[in-house]
């Protein structure tokens, strides 16, 4: 029985009950608790967090969209991960690695304009970053972001670049959770992970059904997004669902809840399928 138990941990990517706990040093934190986070450039603050923007194709997290109060007037306070160098549960800020300078003077994006591609383009050359969509990976040639400024020359391959579509955090929630077997729920927040900046589940609040009960979805669970119709459709049963680990505001996220949440749907781990991925990029 033993044997078998730790065979499926190997298949799901899941610690087996004799290996040592994997201790994370990244954060989880919802996209609700950021909300109003202090953002600290290199010669002081600029304003607060108000949401994020994401690609809907690997689920990351683009831009943080920043409350500039009446200093950036008319226009977008749009910063890339890029720039995030840290986030502070402990004293509720964000450093940004930019001075007010080099922010007023990136390109301006007007407050009720969509950003293009085009802005896309002259923002990522403004400030000498490789583009995140010209590669096979959530960052370009990289799954994470490279910091290294001597890996930048070669993360945009000559590849077939993709053209993201981005949605806002607060766009997408309430948007309904449909399962195979009937609707489930309606997406309450977003859990970011601070090293890769990936949305790495969806907060869904099933109430309606479950009294209370809030749950974790992945993002690499969904089948397809109808945007028109507010409908995020996932290949889970609505029973899966009803039976998964129940999320609170108490609720730790641990690597051991984590793995919990993928083996109980039997799917395997994204830190495994990634740690796999950086030493094919290395």
């Amino acid at each position: 029985m033993q044997v078998a138990v730790e065979l499926t941990s190997q298949i799901l990517g899941l610690p087996n009950a004799n290996s040592e706990r994997d201790e994370r040093t990244i954060m989880l934190i919802k996209a609700g608790t950021l909300t109003g986070y202090k953002l600290d450039s290199l010669d002081g603050e600029i304003g607060k967090v108000r949401e994020f923007y994401f690609d809907d194709r690997h689920w990351t997290i683009r831009y943080l969209v920043a409350d500039t109060g009446n200093w950036l007037t008319g226009r977008q306070g749009l910063i890339s991960p890029y720039a995030l160098a840290a986030v502070s549960a402990e004293e509720y800020h964000v450093e940004v690695n930019l001075t007010k300078k080099q922010i007023e003077d990136g390109p301006s994006l007007n407050s009720d304009k969509p950003v293009s591609h085009q802005f896309e383009e002259a923002y990522y050359g403004h400030h000498g970053w490789p583009n995140y969509w010209g590669g096979p990976y959530r960052w370009s040639a990289y799954p994470y972001i490279a910091r290294e400024p001597e890996k930048w020359r070669g993360s945009n391959p000559s590849g077939k670049a993709w053209d993201p579509h981005l949605r806002s955090t607060y766009g997408v929630s309430g948007h309904h959770i449909q399962g195979l077997d009937g609707e489930i729920g309606h997406v309450e927040d977003f859990i970011i992970e601070d090293e890769t900046w990936a949305i790495r589940y969806l907060v869904v609040d099933t109430h309606n059904w479950w009294p209370g009960k809030k749950v974790l979805i992945s993002p690499a669970w969904i089948e397809n997004v109808s945007w028109s119709e507010r409908k995020v459709f996932v290949n889970l049963s609505r029973g899966a669902i009803k039976q998964s680990p129940e999320y609170t505001e108490e609720t730790l996220l641990t690597r051991e809840y984590e793995a919990g949440v993928h083996s109980h749907y039997q799917r395997p781990t994204y830190w495994m399928d990634e740690l796999a991925a950086k030493q094919l990029s290395r």
